[in-house]
């Protein structure tokens, strides 16, 4: 018979979760802004996955993405807002809680 309990997992936020898009909101948590290129070279992803991530992030709320040119050539700024700081915090906080849940394993068990 399957539990209705909530664990503590089940709070976490799966748009942060998925393992891209936590590394996109880690760098963004630690800079004030950056520009794609800048998240290009720190991610290694390609320019469309990145791009893909970026507006999922954008659509839950967590990003703003500001476009424009500078001299001539497009630039994109992204930047982590209020609500996306919060949520970050949010979620590194109901990790660490769920990671307290879990039994400590014995020397040398397995």
């Amino acid at each position: 018979m399957a539990s209705n309990k909530r664990t503590d997992s089940d709070k976490i936020d799966r748009t942060i979760h998925e393992p891209s898009r936590y590394e996109i909101m880690s760098i963004l948590y630690v800079v004030e802004n950056t520009d794609f290129v800048f998240l290009l070279r720190q991610t290694g992803f390609s320019g469309g996955n990145l791009s893909t991530h970026l507006q999922k992030l954008k659509a839950a709320g967590f990003i703003t993405i500001q476009k424009e040119f500078l001299n001539n050539k497009p630039h994109t700024t992204i930047a982590l807002n209020n609500d996306g700081r919060k949520a970050f915090e949010d979620y590194r906080s109901q990790m660490q809680k769920t990671l307290n849940t879990l039994p400590d394993i014995p020397e040398g068990g397995s």
